[in-house]
Protein backbone atom coordinates (compact mmCIF):
# COMPACT_ATOMS: atom_id res chain seq x y z
CA UNK A 1 0.00 0.00 0.00
CA UNK A 2 2.92 2.36 0.64
CA UNK A 3 3.77 2.44 -3.06
CA UNK A 4 0.36 3.71 -4.13
CA UNK A 5 0.00 7.38 -5.00
CA UNK A 6 -2.93 9.67 -5.64
CA UNK A 7 -2.73 12.55 -8.06
CA UNK A 8 -4.66 15.50 -6.64
CA UNK A 9 -5.69 18.71 -8.30
CA UNK A 10 -4.11 21.93 -7.13
CA UNK A 11 -7.46 22.91 -5.58
CA UNK A 12 -7.69 19.63 -3.65
CA UNK A 13 -4.14 19.99 -2.35
CA UNK A 14 -4.81 23.57 -1.32
CA UNK A 15 -8.02 22.66 0.52
CA UNK A 16 -6.39 19.79 2.40
CA UNK A 17 -3.27 21.78 3.29
CA UNK A 18 -5.37 24.72 4.48
CA UNK A 19 -7.29 22.39 6.80
CA UNK A 20 -4.02 20.99 8.14
CA UNK A 21 -2.62 24.47 8.75
CA UNK A 22 -5.72 25.47 10.71
CA UNK A 23 -5.41 22.25 12.68
CA UNK A 24 -1.74 22.93 13.34
CA UNK A 25 -2.69 26.33 14.73
CA UNK A 26 -5.30 24.77 16.99
CA UNK A 27 -2.79 22.25 18.34
CA UNK A 28 -0.29 25.04 19.00
CA UNK A 29 -3.05 26.86 20.82
CA UNK A 30 -3.67 23.85 23.07
CA UNK A 31 0.04 23.60 23.78
CA UNK A 32 0.20 27.29 24.69
CA UNK A 33 -2.81 26.93 26.97
CA UNK A 34 -1.07 24.13 28.85
CA UNK A 35 2.13 26.15 29.11
CA UNK A 36 0.13 29.07 30.51
CA UNK A 37 -1.75 26.88 33.02
CA UNK A 38 -5.13 27.54 31.42
CA UNK A 39 -8.26 26.12 33.04
CA UNK A 40 -8.69 22.40 32.21
CA UNK A 41 -12.18 22.81 30.78
CA UNK A 42 -10.98 25.56 28.43
CA UNK A 43 -8.20 23.27 27.19
CA UNK A 44 -10.68 20.44 26.71
CA UNK A 45 -12.93 22.71 24.66
CA UNK A 46 -10.01 23.67 22.41
CA UNK A 47 -8.93 20.03 22.16
CA UNK A 48 -12.42 18.97 21.10
CA UNK A 49 -12.35 21.69 18.47
CA UNK A 50 -9.07 20.27 17.12
CA UNK A 51 -10.56 16.76 17.10
CA UNK A 52 -13.50 18.10 15.11
CA UNK A 53 -11.06 19.70 12.67
CA UNK A 54 -9.35 16.33 12.17
CA UNK A 55 -12.76 14.77 11.51
CA UNK A 56 -13.44 17.46 8.91
CA UNK A 57 -10.09 16.79 7.25
CA UNK A 58 -10.77 13.05 7.19
CA UNK A 59 -14.24 13.59 5.72
CA UNK A 60 -12.89 15.80 2.95
CA UNK A 61 -10.07 13.39 2.14
CA UNK A 62 -12.48 10.43 2.22
CA UNK A 63 -14.70 12.24 -0.27
CA UNK A 64 -11.76 12.74 -2.63
CA UNK A 65 -10.82 9.08 -2.15
CA UNK A 66 -14.33 7.87 -2.98
CA UNK A 67 -14.74 10.11 -6.01
CA UNK A 68 -11.28 9.38 -7.35
CA UNK A 69 -9.36 6.34 -6.15
CA UNK A 70 -12.29 4.08 -5.32
CA UNK A 71 -14.34 5.00 -8.39
CA UNK A 72 -11.34 4.51 -10.67
CA UNK A 73 -10.42 1.25 -8.95
CA UNK A 74 -13.90 -0.19 -9.42
CA UNK A 75 -13.97 0.90 -13.07
CA UNK A 76 -10.62 -0.88 -13.55
CA UNK A 77 -11.79 -4.09 -11.88
CA UNK A 78 -9.94 -3.62 -8.57
CA UNK A 79 -12.31 -5.39 -6.18
CA UNK A 80 -9.85 -5.16 -3.29
CA UNK A 81 -10.29 -1.39 -3.13
CA UNK A 82 -13.77 -1.84 -1.64
CA UNK A 83 -12.38 -4.05 1.14
CA UNK A 84 -9.66 -1.48 1.75
CA UNK A 85 -12.28 1.26 1.94
CA UNK A 86 -14.42 -0.73 4.38
CA UNK A 87 -11.42 -1.27 6.68
CA UNK A 88 -10.67 2.45 6.58
CA UNK A 89 -14.27 3.42 7.33
CA UNK A 90 -14.35 1.01 10.27
CA UNK A 91 -11.22 2.65 11.70
CA UNK A 92 -12.65 6.13 11.17
CA UNK A 93 -15.81 5.17 13.04
CA UNK A 94 -14.02 3.92 16.17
Amino acid sequence: MANKKTMRTAAQKKALINRLKRLEGQIRGVEKMIEEDAYCNDILQQSMSAASAIDGFNQELLGYHLKGCVTDGIKNGDEEIVDELLKTIRKLMK
